[in-house]
Order: structure tokens, then sequence, then C-alpha cells
């Protein structure tokens, strides 16, 4: 049975000698836990919120009493959200539900006959800052997540937004915790993400993805090294693409000289060396421009919309940037969180039991894959 679903992946990659890429959904699941725990009021804001959410979840007496309130308020009858330990978004969710539920919750407890403290309309300004905080973390795990293409290559660019807002919003925090909150996720952020730009994988993947190219980086030097890089790797392609050619007999007045030279110069191999290095030189010089004027043809042609797919781009070009093309199937098929894998890994662990264990591979394999392409179609659909 799997239970540990990063562990299955990292073995995974391990057993097919692939370098493994952190997923970003759960480094920003650490960062935002991280800087949560330590802030200690808004960690004690969470604690109370947990216990108001725990008494209307647990007493049905609370429950209707909170119903009651919604309907008087002409609001509709939701229930609230509980946090759970290892999902940071979880905690947003519950906090939000609150915040959005803050009067019928308020009247509910004034009616309940509990130990359970409200919220201050104070505590509730420090959620109201700190959601504002959280909220472009919640939108990248969220878009990440769902990501059915190509992901990857917005690694680098989504590292940049979430900086630039997180900045935006903290210089817009009027209470001194949320504040705090915000430089905690600004150096949990740096810390984990930071070196994405160095990371030559996702440097070169959001190079090739048509959305992004060179603007996506924020280093100007990183830029300038993956545009190096792609280019040397685009022209070692067209280089290993390329036949060595048949070298070419001389003609005019001294053919039979120049004929004699070169067999004495093959039979003795004097020159051997030389003329091969010559050679090698004149073709790596070739394909480096060759490659260079392709790069440069791709980066000024004009960028994809964000909302489109980058597949679909580079099926259409594959004739325009036959080499680039070959190098962005290569780098953009990386996937920047592994929440798809892990759910195969959970689906797998239910099917996959003690009680089960007699299935056949192929059996298995339908039940996880099959039944999951069909829904897939049917969301589409």
């Amino acid at each position: 049975m799997v239970t540990d679903n990063a562990s299955n992946m990292i073995l995974s990659a391990q057993l097919l000698n692939l370098r493994h890429v952190p997923c970003f959904a759960h480094n920003l699941n650490l960062i935002v836990k991280k800087a949560l725990d330590q802030t200690p009021l808004i960690n004690e804001i969470r604690q109370k919120a947990r216990k108001i959410v725990g008494l209307f979840r647990s007493s049905c007496k609370a429950k209707d009493k909170l119903v009651e309130m919604q309907g008087l308020m002409g609001r509709p009858a939701l229930k609230l959200m509980q946090e759970v330990d290892t999902r940071w978004n979880s905690t947003y969710d519950m906090l939000q539900c609150l915040y959005e539920q803050r009067e019928p919750v308020g009247a509910a407890l004034s009616n309940l006959n509990s130990d359970t403290a409200p919220l201050t309309s104070f505590e509730y300004n420090i959620i109201q800052e700190s959601l504002s905080l959280l909220q472009p973390f919640k939108l990248a795990t969220t878009e990440l997540s769902e990501e059915q293409r190509v992901s990857a290559s917005k690694l680098i660019p989504l590292y940049r937004m979430l900086q630039h807002k997180l900045s935006q919003k903290k210089g817009q925090s009027a209470q001194e915790s949320t504040a705090q909150l915000g430089t905690h996720l600004q150096e949990g952020l740096h810390s984990r993400c930071g070196g994405y730009e160095s990371f030559r994988a996702l440097a070169l993947a959001t190079l090739l993805d048509p959305r992004f190219k060179n603007v996506g980086f924020g280093n100007p030097a990183k830029t300038q090294e993956a545009e190096k890089q792609i280019t040397l790797e685009c022209a070692s392609l067209m280089r290993s693409n390329t036949a060595t050619p048949e070298p070419q007999s001389t003609s005019g007045p001294s053919s039979s000289s120049s004929t004699t030279t070169s067999t004495t110069e093959t039979q003795d191999s004097l020159w051997e060396l030389f003329d091969s290095r010559i050679h090698e030189t004149q073709a790596i010089h070739s394909a480096t421009a060759d490659a260079t004027v392709e790069v440069k043809k791709y980066l000024k042609d004009a960028f994809l919309p964000r909302t489109h797919d980058p597949l679909s781009y580079w099926k259409e070009r594959a004739v325009i940037f036959p080499h680039l093309y070959v190098l962005a199937k290569k780098y953009l098929c990386m996937p920047a969180t592994s929440v798809p894998c892990e759910r195969i890994f959970s689906k797998a662990g239910e099917i996959i039991s003690k009680k089960r264990s007699r299935l056949s591979p192929s059996t298995a394999e339908q039940l996880i894959f099959l039944n999951k392409n069909r829904k897939k179609k049917k969301k589409t659909n």
C-alpha cells in the first residue's frame, strides 16, 4: 500500500535515472506553513479559529443556530471549513470562510452557552490582511495543480510574480503582525525558490516557452546564460544531424602535384590531426552561426498569449525552428508539481490493497489509468 507519495516519486526518479525537480506546490506548502508558525499572533488567531469551526462542525445545536442566523441575515446556509495540518491552502479556506461568515458566526456564538471565545474585530482585520498576503500563493498552487499541459516553464515567471505581489501587498499591511508574516513569506520564497533561474533545465524550459521566452527571467545574467546554453545545444544538435562531407578533388594545372601531395600526406598521416581539427573547427563555427540565427529568430517571433497552449505553437513551427522544436519537446515535458502523480499513487494505494492483492498488472492499469482518462474526457466535454 502506498504510504508516502513524495518518497515514491523521488524513488521512481532515481530508478529511472532522472534528475529530481522539487515539487513547486510542496515548496509553497512548506513556505506558507513555516511563515504562519513563525508569526505568533496569527498562529494564536488560527488556534481560535480552529476551535470555533470545530464547535460548529461537531455540535448539532451550534450548527442549527448558525443556519438560523444565516437565514435571518439573508445568507446562504454554508458550512465552515476546518484546517488540515498537511495542507496550507486548507488554512486559507478556513480563514476566508470564517471571515465571510463573521456576522452570522458571531451572532450564533452569542446565542450559545459555550466557552468558545469569538474573534474580535481587530483579529478579523488581521485575518483580512493575512488573506491578502496569502492569496497569490493560493492562486499559484491552484494554477499549477490544475495544469494539464506545460508547467515547468512557469516556475521562474511564477516565482518572479509572487515576489512582486508579495512586496506590493506587504507594503499595504497596516498591522505589524501581517507585515511580519509578509517578511517570513519573502524569506521562505527566496530560500526555497530563489535558485530556480540557476537550475539549467528550468531556465531552458522557460526560454523555450513562447509565452515567456527571455522576459520570464528576473536576472539579466541568467537570461544571457540560458540563451547561450540553448544556442550550444541547438548547435550540437545541428552537428549531430550533419553528415561529414567527402573531401572534394582539386582541379587546375597543379592537380597532379596536389594529388601526389595529398596521397603522400594520407600515407604518412603527418597532417592528419591538423586537418581533422580544421574540419571540426569549421563545422563548429558553421553550426554555432546557424544555431545563433535560429535562436535569435525565435526570440524575435511574436509572443504567444499566456493562456494559449505552447505545444500547439511548436507543432505549427516545427519546420521553421526544426532544432529548437526538438529541444522544446525535451524540456517542456517536465512537470512542475508532483500533484497529478501523487493522485495516481493514492489511487493505486486504494485499488491495490491486501484485499485485492491478486489483481493482474493489466487489470490494475485499466483501473488506475483508463478510468482517470475517462474522467478527464468528461470534464473536457
